[in-house]
């Protein structure tokens, strides 16, 4: 009986083992990928229905679809005020359904776009800009218009920007972007940055494009990009508009203070702080002062001031469109103290060093600071102290392969308050000329100046820097750091040295930024000579 019972599991065994290596043997290959789009085979209504009423819409297809992003992918345009509900949305389905929740306008088409939001279940193959159509009215509108959006600043805008359309009638205002959902709407989703607006019916318009962060179809200059044409347009239209999207910068306004220290108070702010006034309102010792400068990372003024016995102190704020008082009630705090911090970690040929102070900074010493070299000899060196932004520089004639120790005494910096920094110790090394490059630009097809002319990182920091005012044949940038380089150019309208943002409802375009069209890479001890055309406005 044993015997059997072995005999018998020895069988099971060899039987199972051979099964399993015939099953390993015998796995069959995979077909070809699926690469074919789900595709509509009803709906109901029917897409392109007139005189439409129903408050359901069911859609089927050959294969199960799920949606992917719907959220972000689909556009409803005219926009509704409650978005319709998309089901199922967890779930693979050979349908979807879509239940609307809004009164629809008369004699009007509407357009639910789904972007790539319809895939098929298996190899996620988008059903690409799948739209359905339909019109309240005995006709389909079918006019459209095209364009293209650009950013003011970067080289490529960000995706997902809505290009809108208002009906220009007797009751508009450039006021309603901030308070309506446009009359038409699309968005250029992940993939492009070319716009299409279709099903469009005759009318004035004005066009927008916008980086709508809060996706409710109004504008909110504290989040949201912004780009609009200068002019109204009339469709039918068959030219092709740019849009520029830039940020504006917002209306000055002053935040509520806040005493962080027994000798410092915060004052914040939002927008252009140009010509902010803090006036002391409440009464005051004779020989009180104050000093202020902005913080370096956030949009706060720092004030300080002598301390004095007060339970509160009462602050008028104002600036050429804005005035307002605050009252900041005083605690029992330790007042701030003399921390000196260099600005500039790295360091390069013809730089200098930047110091910054948590304290206003009122005078300085050149005595008792030194540059020595690496051969321990003085280096002549001028030192400045910028008030307005409590930056102390020093700077000298830097040499190639040189390297620079930097001795700040006690006494050689003494803030508002008397006290003096501590001895203060910083190095700084140049790279020889062989570890650099140069790289001269010419400029063609200049139309006006003056021009800045910027050599920027991957993430658009600047890194190089020249003021054009006149025509030459290059322009040269020296004994730089070897690096791959966006060449760019602003425009500089107003010929402030900056470039300047522009304004919606003050019709106000940002300035003018002209982009290199490929990076340009920089090695050692390279010289190398780019010829940059600027394409006309």
């Amino acid at each position: 009986m044993k015997a059997k019972r072995l005999l018998s599991y020895g069988l099971f065994f060899v039987l199972f083992f051979s099964l399993l290596n015939c099953a390993k043997r015998g796995t069959p290959a995979g077909g070809p990928k699926d690469v074919t789009p789900p595709a509509i085979t009803s709906s109901s209504p029917k897409t392109n229905t007139t005189n439409f009423t129903a408050k359901k819409i069911r859609i089927d297809f050959d294969e199960y679809i799920k949606l992917k992003d719907l959220q972000k992918q689909l556009i409803v345009s005219p926009p509704l005020d409650n978005q319709p509900l998309v089901y199922p949305q967890s779930a693979a389905s050979k349908y979807l359904e879509i239940e609307l929740m809004d009164t629809l306008k008369e004699n009007t088409t509407y357009v639910f776009n789904f972007g790539n939001s319809v895939v098929d279940n298996n190899e996620g193959n988008p059903y690409p800009f799948f739209n359905y159509v339909f019109s309240t009215g005995d006709y389909i509108d079918s006019l459209q218009l095209e364009g293209f959006v650009m950013d003011a600043v970067d080289k490529k805008p960000e995706s997902f920007i809505s290009v809108m359309l208002y009906e220009v009638d007797s009751t508009y205002t450039d006021s309603v972007i901030y308070q309506k959902p446009p009359t038409y709407i699309t968005n250029t989703l992940d993939s492009s940055v070319i716009y299409r607006l279709t099903n469009l019916k005759e009318g004035k318009y004005r066009l927008i494009a916008m980086k709508d962060e809060a996706n409710n179809y109004r504008f909110d200059p504290k989040t949201d990009k912004i780009g609009y044409l200068d002019h109204f347009i009339d469709i039918p239209n068959d030219s092709i508009y740019g849009l520029s999207l830039f940020k504006e910068v917002l209306d000055f306004k002053a935040t509520r203070p806040s005493i962080i220290a027994k000798n410092k108070i915060f004052f914040g702010y939002e927008g252009d702080p140009e010509g902010m006034e803090i006036k002391l309102l409440s009464d005051k010792p004779d020989d009180y002062e104050y000093r202020t400068f902005p913080d370096i990372e956030t949009d706060t003024i720092n004030y300080f001031f002598t301390p004095f016995e007060a339970d509160s102190l009462v602050f008028e704020v104002k600036n050429k469109s804005f005035i307002d008082t605050f009252t900041v009630r005083t605690k029992s705090l330790y007042p701030d103290t003399l921390v000196v911090a260099q600005l500039n970690k790295g360091f390069k040929l013809n730089d200098s060093i930047r110091l910054h102070a948590s304290t206003p900074m009122e005078s300085f010493n050149e005595e008792l600071i030194t540059v020595i070299n690496k051969d321990s000899a003085e280096v002549e060196f001028t030192a400045n102290l910028y008030k307005e932004k409590n930056i102390f520089s020093i700077k000298w004639d830097t040499q190639a392969d040189e390297q620079y120790r930097i001795t700040l005494l006690p006494g050689a910096l003494e803030d508002f308050y008397g006290e003096i920094n501590d001895t203060l110790n910083y190095s700084a090394r140049t790279k020889s000329l062989a570890d650099l490059g140069s790289m001269r630009v010419s400029l063609r097809n200049v139309d006006q100046y003056p021009l800045i002319l910027q050599l920027t990182d991957n993430n658009g920091e600047v890194k190089e820097e020249i003021y054009v005012e006149e025509e030459k044949y290059a322009y040269e940038f020296l004994n730089i750091q070897p690096a791959t380089y966006s060449i760019r150019v602003i425009h500089d309208t107003n010929g402030n040295g900056k470039w300047d943002t522009g304004n919606f409802l003050k019709k106000i375009q940002p300035e003018r930024i002209s982009y290199y069209p490929d990076p340009v890479e920089l090695r050692p001890n390279w010289e190398i000579e780019q010829v940059f055309t600027l394409q006309s406005p």
